[in-house]
């Protein structure tokens, strides 16, 4: 059974990983093209955005 990497919302994209909580939503959305990180009190998580508009699945590791 494979994981889904891509996803039609960055709600969806975060929620795969558990990360929803941790989006906070005042921060500025994320642009066609981009790759954003943000650190967490202990993670860092980086995620991209199609140009199509798909977000792909987040990375996040541990940082402490």
């Amino acid at each position: 059974m494979s994981k889904q990497n891509w996803f039609d919302t960055l709600n969806a994209a975060l929620e795969s990983e558990g990360l929803l909580e941790t989006w906070d939503c005042l921060w500025s959305g994320i642009d066609y093209g981009e790759t954003r990180r943000y650190y967490t009190d202990d993670e860092v998580v980086i995620i991209y955005r199609e140009n199509d508009g798909r977000y792909e699945r987040p990375i996040h590791y541990k940082i402490k």
